[in-house]
């Protein structure tokens, strides 16, 4: 996306060993809480040889209020009264947040009050270990440190930040000669962060940048022990038959080192399920060796009918583990573990240019989300699965991380999950400096080079062997030149990096890796529904990798808890006022844009809630038809569409654009419209040519299906009814034409609705879906198309909305806790009307006691449409333990209807 920052690193070595492409442990544990403030808990390593141990914490202060030495601070025994207790991972904001030193940075502009100054010196972290032998070798492992540090183990400086620099640098530091039995101290002394001038992590326009600007340490810190012989670097080079899925082939590979002064052979064996293989190894001293197990000298590594992962409705998800043991004649001296899928990924640029992703073989069209972490990097394992859950409950099946590419236990959760991931570097930073003309951040030195490479080897190492890494895009809004493109490269190829290098989220090229088959023409603020179906510009062809409507107003629910009553007034009174919870740019500092086309298309807001009312009724419509506009031409005669990725999928806090579900996990009209226009089997209208389509996100085919539209006037008086029976659709993402509107219909009021329902042999309905339309339809103005919208000359009328008679509607509800924690609402929404009044885009929302909203919650299908007697029943799944001990209600509103609320147990 434009306008965005980026960040330094490099590091050389600095009193001890600094392994470039090693990676984080997959799997270790979320931070730990502090014992006391003030003091980091103290962290007993195992002494077991390959064992990781994650430091449990740290106690950290400003420098400006330390005057002791490094050497004394980074001392057994030292006192850290009046430090800050911090987690695993925690940058120095977070730490504080958590010690409650400032007011909730997500309500109102409580953040702008944090005062900068105060991170613009560098900061001490401090954490012990205790060791309960020192034979065995000690190492530091770590990653995430932001932007830099000196590091000191038990009084004596081990490296320094010219060594230590950059979010994604992997480091390893042999403290062996300073270890010792008992209590051992580790210090960082961190450095500021600006990432306009480091190789690290920014924050673009997505929100309004920390303070802090994230400075501290964001990944484990490890303590590694071994013995004389190390292993590093294992992974599992895969090479599947495609199509067939038949066989498929395994290279074992990894790095031997002897660490010790004399020559030593070691025996190298390891395990993948029932496979067993070994091999002797002699190393001189100090001598590095590379092992590696080919088929062709261990034909146990051809596989016979694998198990092949897929993403998810395309098949199962099955993983492998890879286990190494270093042996000598006194016993082991290291291990290694490595998780593993066996998956064919292509990314072929298509006739029209466009890049098609296919998996095992099989094409697929990419719906994705941009993913936001929280805005203080606080990892949150729960958080993070109950995000990803979402996603696959909207139908997507790819995240885009445009930097802030997340712990290891993102990419296991989305193995597991099968969500395809789309990790790179972000623009508008340093990343870019040296290629995005007069952006923002500044031209790489010769310092940022060696950063970069490491950082490229460091994050292809500990990413290559998950199945749902699908690419790495080097650039975003630019391609890198040749020389970062080829230090890039190499370190990508002396990885063994197994999938598409991208060079670009934009439309540009590489002099190596070649056009990117992406486009990135936006749009990022409001535009109509009907822009999707147009062939130009951000409309559903080729592959865009960051594109919405912009604004994404989020609930009232969440609205009250983010915004002061004078910002909610200020919200739906004043279009042109800046929005601190909007965007730090000019550019979206205000939500007139989309003001001005909400009060055009359904009316002037009467008030807060008539604002956020019809923010839902618009938002709805506009997401599903960026979904519905895409699936539909993903199989398209003339430049079809191969990927969207809606900016974005979530936010990192409280904001007022780009999500689809909120900071808190609230969902409106976005979320169910995406998730109406993602179901499986689904029908849906064309904004372009008026066309009843179906289109199937099953991997079979479907046959004997009825599809029926009728048109109604917002009354509900039907004035057109046609149907199609026999209607056919292939699987794995086929559309068919159903049926196509005529371009008038006699009689048809400027507002009007239509009503898409498809039912199968046996009369079932499988899809039903409505819309909203106007015989006056949004006229866009392409001539004065910029970078982020397409300008509307005049408004689709809509407005007879607003005179629709009250719908009445009853819901029911029951709920039955399982064994697993989780609880199931059954709800039965019907239109009880005895006339001809629809309900429109009626929503449920699952609440405690005290009204709050239950969340997470993942609905069956939710904010639906019924005419006079028609019900559905819903579902909602939640955590019972998110009630609190209350009873579950139900409350029930709509366009049309009275809110009301109803037990729901």
């Amino acid at each position: 996306m434009f306008h965005r920052p980026a960040f330094p690193r490099r590091r050389t070595a600095a009193g001890a060993v600094l392994a470039l492409v090693l990676a984080l442990t997959a799997g270790t544990p979320p931070a730990t809480p502090n014992a006391a403030p003030g003091r980091a808990r103290v962290t007993s390593v195992d002494p077991a040889p390959g064992s990781t141990t994650a430091l449990a914490g740290f106690a950290i202060r400003s420098t400006a209020q330390v005057a002791d030495s490094p050497a004394a601070v980074s001392s057994p025994g030292y006192a850290t009264a009046g430090w800050y207790p911090a987690g695993a991972r925690s940058t120095v904001l977070a730490a504080l947040l958590a010690a409650g030193k400032y007011a909730d940075p997500f309500y109102s502009t409580n953040q702008k009050k944090i005062p900068a100054a105060d991170f613009a010196v560098p900061w001490w972290y401090r954490s012990d270990f205790t060791l309960a032998d020192t034979p065995s070798r000690t190492y530091l492992s770590f990653s995430g440190v932001i932007s830099a540090a000196d590091v000191y183990v038990n009084g004596h400086q081990v490296a320094d930040k010219g060594a230590v620099a950059g979010a994604y640098t992997q480091h390893e530091l042999d403290v062996t000669e300073l270890a010792k039995s008992g209590t051992n101290t580790v210090a960082f002394r961190i450095q500021p962060n600006d990432p306009r001038k480091n190789l690290t992590m920014g924050w673009i326009d997505w929100l309004q940048p920390p303070p802090d600007e994230n400075m501290g340490i964001v990944r484990d810190v490890l303590v590694r022990r071994g013995g004389p012989v190390a292993l590093r670097d294992a992974h599992v080079v895969t090479a599947l038959s495609v199509p067939s899925l038949s066989s498929a082939e395994l290279t074992v590979k990894a790095q031997a080192r002897n660490d010790s002064a004399a020559p030593v052979t070691a025996t190298v064996s390891g395990t993948i399920g029932p496979i067993a293989f070994s091999q002797n190894v002699t190393l001189a001293a100090h001598q590095t060796k590379p092992v590696v197990f080919a088929p062709a000298q261990y034909p146990q590594l051809r596989l016979a009918a694998p198990r092949v992962w897929w993403p998810a409705g395309m098949g199962g998800q099955p993983l492998y583990d890879l286990s190494l043991t270093a042996s000598l004649p006194s016993g082991v001296s290291d291990t290694a573990r490595e998780s593993f899928g066996i998956r064919d990924v292509k990314a072929p640029l298509n006739a029209d240019g466009a890049r098609q992703y296919s998996i095992n073989g099989r094409p697929l069209l990419i719906k994705g989300g941009g993913w936001s972490p929280d805005e203080f990097l606080r990892w949150d394992r729960t958080l993070v699965a109950d995000r990803l859950q979402y996603a696959l409950d909207l139908g997507l099946n790819t995240i885009r991380l445009e930097g802030h590419v997340e712990p290891d236990e993102f990419f296991d959760l989305a193995d597991r999950h099968g969500l395809l991931t789309l990790p790179g570097w972000e623009c508008c930073d340093k990343w870019e400096g040296q290629v995005n003309g007069d952006e923002a951040g500044e031209k790489w030195t010769a310092a940022d080079y060696p950063v970069a490479k490491a950082s490229m080897a460091a994050e292809a190492a500990r990413l290559r062997d998950h199945p749902s890494v699908i690419s790495f895009l080097i650039g975003s809004d630019f391609a890198p030149d040749r020389t970062i493109e080829k230090t890039y490269v190499d370190a990508l190829d002396a990885a063994d990096w197994p999938t598409p290098v991208v060079a670009a989220a934009s439309d540009n090229s590489a002099p190596i890796t070649g056009s990117s088959g992406m486009k990135m023409t936006g749009p990022y603020d409001w535009v109509p529904p009907n822009y999707w179906y147009n062939k130009q510009e951000g409309g559903a062809t080729g592959f865009n990798s960051e594109t919405s409507a912009g604004p994404d107003i989020p609930t009232l629910d969440t609205l009250r808890r983010m915004l002061s009553p004078a910002e909610l007034d200020t919200l739906w009174k004043s279009p042109s006022a800046k929005q601190y919870h909007r965007s730090p740019s000019t550019t979206f500092a205000t939500l007139k844009l989309y003001d001005d086309a909400l009060a055009g298309r359904y009316g002037a807001p009467t008030g807060l809630d008539d604002y956020v009312r019809k923010a839902q009724l618009a938002q709805y419509e506009n997401v599903r038809a960026q979904f519905e506009a895409y699936a539909r031409n993903a199989k398209d005669a003339s430049k079809l569409a191969t990927g969207v990725v809606y900016w974005m999928f979530a936010s990192g806090w409280t904001s007022l654009h780009w999500q689809l579900t909120d900071r808190y996990l609230d969902q409106g009209g976005a979320y169910f419209g995406a998730k109406k226009a993602n179901e499986p089997l689904h029908i849906q209208y064309s904004y372009d040519n008026r066309a009843v389509t179906v289109v199937n996100n099953r991997p079979t085919a479907a046959a004997g299906l009825t599809a029926r539209v009728s048109l109604f006037h917002p009354d509900g008086t039907r004035v057109y009814d046609r149907t199609a029976t026999g209607v056919g659709v292939g699987g794995g993402g086929a559309s068919t034409t159903a049926l196509t509107l005529p371009a008038t219909v006699s009689g048809l009021s400027t507002t009007y609705l239509a009503k898409l329902v498809l039912t199968d042999g046996a009369g079932t309905e499988v899809s039903r879906n409505v819309y909203w339309l106007s015989t006056k339809p949004d006229t866009l103005d392409y001539d004065h198309t910029d970078w982020f919208h397409t300008p509307t000359t005049s408004f689709a009328d809509l407005k007879g909305l607003s005179s629709m008679p009250r719908a009445t509607v009853s819901a029911s509800g029951t709920t039955r806790a399982d064994t697993d924690g989780m609880s199931t609402t059954t709800v039965t929404v019907k239109n009880t009307g005895s006339g001809t009044v629809p309900a429109l885009l009626t929503d449920v929302h699952l609440v405690d006691a005290q009204g709050a909203p239950v969340l997470p919650v993942r609905w069956s299908d939710n904010q639906v449409s019924l005419w006079p007697g028609e019900s559905t029943t819903l579902t909602a799944t939640f955590r019972t333990a998110d009630l609190h001990g209350s009873a579950p209600r139900l409350r029930v509103s709509g366009w049309n209807t009275a809110t009301s609320t109803v037990p729901g147990s």
